[in-house]
């Protein structure tokens, strides 16, 4: 393939760690350090995601913002990422760019959403993503460079910078990187991926705006329901920025998950479950200050549903082996403003093994 011209901004420095502290200089980091982003470094990945320099990926229209290979690339070595992640990360910045995922909404909002990306199939093996123990916690390079990849993306090239245009109240640690994979080797049910029109031997990454994790104990429980309810209590918690309407990413660890599959629940079931159950009264969230007091025993027993459609529960089985733990993350804003996205991983030009 003949190569183009990298147009970005060079920089000429003494050595790497002048470089390392011009970036900081320069506002082009998330507070760490970054890996120098060469000439050779950047070609290494615009090579393996098949592109030229100056071919656009997607845009951020609400900002007039185009994402370009060459962007992609600079911010995907600064992170750390190797070549072999460039297939992830086109899949990535596929459905950051999806009108139905409306990027630009949760990385501006006061809520402080991160950008969870969940990814399925082959290629999470391939490049040692890690879908067990320590879920969201340190090291794993692929989860968490391919996740501060997107970050420093969303901050040097869609202009989402902390007091500029990202406006979050508290934030969380998931805007630093938030990336994890399905455990799909040890799951008794249907993958992500695969539920949502993947075919089972394709990968594919899902993106969710969501909240920080909320972790579920409930090491007594023995039998479904009794898990499904301590989810459901998260589900419709008072301080919740939606009522009703919004998505919800369920993460079921080892224990759990041998109760319900054992029990013979699939995915489905849970999620029905999980529709019919995670619901509370006007008269419950008027008292938490969420709603007008209601007027009538009618409307006082009127009841908002956390989720309008199952389907707005995505399933993940996924975390530790021990412990009697599930995760609840709440989307962003109800399923109107933002919802869950998923592309397909391409091929890569030169990796070793193709997604």
């Amino acid at each position: 393939m003949s190569r183009g011209v990298l147009r970005s901004v060079r920089l000429e420095v003494a050595d790497p760690l002048t470089a390392i502290e011009a970036c900081f200089e320069k506002g082009w980091t998330d507070g760490l350090p970054v890996i120098p982003p060469t000439e050779e470094r950047i070609w290494a990945m615009l090579d393996a995601m098949g592109k030229q320099p100056e071919d656009i990926l997607g845009e951020i229209p609400e900002r007039a913002r185009a994402i370009t290979a060459e962007k992609l690339a600079i911010n995907a070595v600064m992170a750390g990422c190797l070549p072999e992640y460039a297939p992830v990360l086109l899949a990535i910045v596929e459905a950051l760019c999806d009108p139905a995922f409306s990027a630009h909404g949760p990385t501006a909002s006061t809520s402080g959403m991160g950008i969870l990306t969940i990814v399925n199939g082959p290629i999470a093996a391939q490049v040692g993503m890690n879908a067990g123990e320590n879920l969201f916690g340190p090291g794993w390079r692929a989860n968490a460079t391919i996740g501060r990849a997107l970050r420093l993306l969303l901050r040097n090239v869609c202009g989402s910078i902390p007091g500029v245009m990202d406006r979050s109240c508290f934030g969380h640690p998931g805007k630093f990187t938030y990336c994890i994979a399905e455990d799909e080797v040890h799951s008794p049910w249907i993958p992500l991926h695969v539920e949502r029109g993947i075919p089972p031997e394709e990968s594919a990454v899902t993106l969710f705006a969501g909240e920080s994790p909320h972790q579920i104990a409930n090491p007594l429980a023995s039998d479904p329901e009794a898990i499904l309810s301590t989810i459901a209590d998260v589900m419709v918690a008072g301080g919740r920025l939606s009522l009703s309407g919004q998505q919800f990413v369920v993460i079921v660890a080892g224990e759990h998950r041998r109760i319900l599959s054992q029990a013979g629940w699939t995915k489905k079931d849970g999620r029905a479950w999980l529709h019919e159950h995670a619901v509370r009264s006007e008269e419950e969230l008027a008292r938490a200050g969420r709603l007008p007091p209601p007027e009538t025993p009618l409307q006082a027993a009127r009841q908002y549903r956390a989720v309008a459609d199952p389907e707005d529960i995505l399933v993940i089985a996924a975390g530790g082996d021990a412990g009697g733990y599930s995760v609840v993350i709440p989307g962003w804003a109800g399923r109107l403003h933002s919802e869950a996205v998923t592309k397909p991983v391409p091929p890569c030009p030169t990796c070793r093994v193709d997604a």
